[in-house]
């Protein structure tokens, strides 16, 4: 219980994200402003599957090489882990930047919808980075049996996501721009949170380059 109330948790509430979009980006821009950020939706799943694959990868390596005794191996995965999170961020931000038209109109954008979509995406999609630390990286943390620190990395950025949407949409009047910025700076936050950690790891101590290490597979 310990550990699945706040994995539990984690996922309802990384669904305030999407709720708070909706609902203010829709007061202020109605219909079309709601329709733009489910056409977004499908390249955040995709985003998010992505990320899952490699969190629960490598953090259920790590588990079981630590059970194995096999601490230098375990770093490995942990450490490979996080390059392939920082090659994936990078990678689906550019590809969404670079194909983003072609991308909403394939999954449904109108003319009408496309101008919306278009702003909203080309904005959240510059937090893809922070965003496949958030959920790779969470995983890394529970391995490392903090389950309530994940937990609290994705409340910080859903909570400030849903405090900056109203504050930035009305009283900065940036529109369907502010909800997506609102997003972004969230998910950075959180981010922050989930590095900092990794600053401190409990189970190993996680560093940059390993100069005595050896080339393991």
């Amino acid at each position: 219980a310990s550990f699945a109330i706040p994995a539990i948790i984690s996922n309802l509430v990384s669904s305030l994200y999407n709720i708070a979009d909706q609902i203010f980006i829709g007061q202020y821009e109605g219909i079309l402003g709601n329709a733009a950020t489910n056409v977004a939706f499908p390249i955040v799943t995709i985003l998010t599957g992505v990320s899952l694959m490699i969190g629960v990868g490598s953090a259920s390596k790590f588990n079981l090489e630590m059970g194995k005794k096999n601490p230098d191996l375990a770093k490995n995965y942990i450490g490979n882990g996080i390059i392939y999170m920082v090659i994936a961020g990078f990678s689906l931000m550019i590809i969404t930047q670079v194909f983003l038209e072609p991308l909403l109109l394939l999954f449904g954008a109108t003319e009408q919808v496309l101008p919306y979509a278009m702003t909203y995406t080309r904005i959240t999609s510059l937090g893809f980075p922070f965003l496949v630390l958030i959920i790779a990286g969470s995983q890394y943390i529970r391995s490392d049996g903090s389950p309530k620190y994940a937990m609290a990395t994705t409340l910080t950025g859903a909570i400030l996501n849903t405090i900056l949407n109203p504050l930035l949409i009305f009283t900065f009047d940036m529109g369907i721009a502010g909800g997506a910025w609102a997003t972004v700076i969230g998910q950075a936050v959180s981010a922050i949170m989930i590095l900092y950690y990794f600053t401190d790891f409990k189970m190993i101590k996680l560093i940059a380059f390993d100069l005595d290490g050896t080339l393991t597979q």
